[in-house]
């Protein structure tokens, strides 16, 4: 049986097989047929399923997924914006794949920088300076 696959990079594809649609009501436009025809779409994805993604890149999109991943390992994204089943299917198809996309970048790492001795010594200058200031405004002393 040969299933299809959907592109996000030109390493990774996801598998038809791990996509489940569950087409719901939508609130918002729709005239007479929004309580009459589901047209919003819950796209899953199963994480754990036949899509072969690398470990730092599925590691990065279930961090990057949030609050739509379920406890059952797939992330879920529900789109309703348009009128139609067509429109809302292919809104949430492009979201996943640009989730996944979004995934497949490695964050550039940080270098800690070091701070220059003649800045630290600026900073504690002024430190001594505000606190000399500060200690002069006590209140003035009779010493006869």
């Amino acid at each position: 049986m040969l299933t299809a696959m959907i592109p996000v990079t030109a390493s990774i594809a996801l598998d038809e097989r791990d996509l489940d649609e569950r087409f719901i009501r939508a609130a918002g436009p729709g005239g007479q047929n929004v309580n009459k025809v589901s047209t919003a779409v819950e796209l899953r994805f199963r994480l754990g399923g036949y899509t072969m993604l690398p470990d730092d890149v599925r590691a990065r999109l279930e961090k990057l997924a949030g609050r739509r991943l379920t406890l059952e390992g797939e992330i879920v994204i529900r789109a309703d914006t348009h009128r139609t089943q067509e429109r809302n299917r292919a809104e949430a198809l492009e979201r996943l794949v640009a989730l996944v996309e979004q995934a497949t970048h490695a964050p550039k790492p940080r270098y800690k920088t070091r701070i220059p001795r003649a800045a630290r010594q600026k900073r504690l200058d002024h430190k001594a300076r505000r606190s000399d200031v500060k200690a002069k405004r006590g209140k003035v002393r009779d010493h006869d």
